[in-house]
């Protein structure tokens, strides 16, 4: 659904249908439902009909196919932005559907993040399995999640193969230890923007901190996509509510065009490498 993505760790994002069910603390300002629901009426979020999106779109892919095949490259596409992949609740055929679409056009590299990673492998095979030039991922929001979902993950990782695998925590809304063991090949992190009634919560600079260290140490590569509505008071200057940690570090709410996407200063925009 969008030929540029404007999320800095893709460069389309492509939707072959809309609608998702909240299934975690991640999904409370949850931006398709904000956008796609809430104010252009497209679909209903939670338990009611996933909408197919139209021709145009399913044929997206293969534009973006024979542009890379011009340029040489292998553009990441982000599938799907207003749904989730994985989800219980689509219309199995569809999703068999989106993965021919994705082994047609294989230079286009599809990054399958969900919030549903226990899916993965048993819809991946019902759908005539992984295609070859997908990654996977999970979104791992807090401890727990994480602690639920990278395991799913990496079990996904050794049976189905994909090309790489990745953790979007993102809102980040607690400090997450890693094990070594469960450690994504790319880890990308977030703050949280506001999205209708749903007011942002705080991210403490040291989980950003914390997780790019954990990147660095097992050799993942990191990127950081936003520092949100909130950002520490050392990163960026200028007036706005404070909101302090009980440790004392303190950060200020500026909205997420002021407060960019660098930690102390340093602009984090690494990627997985693919083969040419």
């Amino acid at each position: 659904m969008a030929e540029n993505s404007a999320i800095s760790w893709t460069r389309h994002t492509w939707n072959p249908w809309m609608g998702c069910t909240k299934v975690s603390p991640a999904c409370d300002g949850c931006y398709a439902e904000a956008m796609m629901d809430k104010r252009y009426g497209k679909v209903q979020w939670g338990n009611h009909p996933r909408v197919r999106t139209g021709a145009h779109t399913w044929n997206d892919p293969f534009r973006w196919q024979r542009q890379a095949e011009k340029d040489g490259d292998r553009p990441f596409v982000f599938s799907s932005s207003l749904a989730d992949i994985f989800d219980n609740q689509v219309d199995p055929q569809w999703r068999a559907e989106a993965f021919e679409v994705m082994r047609k056009t294989p230079r286009l590299v599809y990054l399958l993040l969900t919030k549903r990673p226990q899916n993965i492998v048993k819809m991946a095979d019902a759908a005539g399995g992984l295609p070859e030039n997908a990654a996977l991922g999970a979104t791992c929001e807090d401890q727990p999640r994480a602690d639920k979902n990278l395991p799913a993950l990496q079990v996904a990782k050794m049976e189905l193969r994909p090309l790489f695998t990745f953790g979007s925590f993102e809102p980040l809304i607690s400090d997450i230890i890693v094990p070594p063991a469960f450690m994504p090949d790319w880890v990308i992190t977030g703050g949280e923007t506001d999205q209708g009634g749903h007011k942002a919560r705080p991210t403490h600079p040291d989980w950003f901190r914390s997780l790019r260290d954990q990147a660095a140490a097992a050799g993942a590569a990191f990127h950081h996509k936003q520092n949100g509505e909130w950002v520490s008071v050392s990163e960026v200057a200028g007036p706005g509510v404070h909101f302090q940690f009980d440790d004392g570090a303190t950060v200020r709410r500026i909205g997420k065009k002021l407060s960019g996407r660098t930690i102390d200063g340093v602009t984090h925009n690494a990627f997985p490498e693919v083969t040419a």
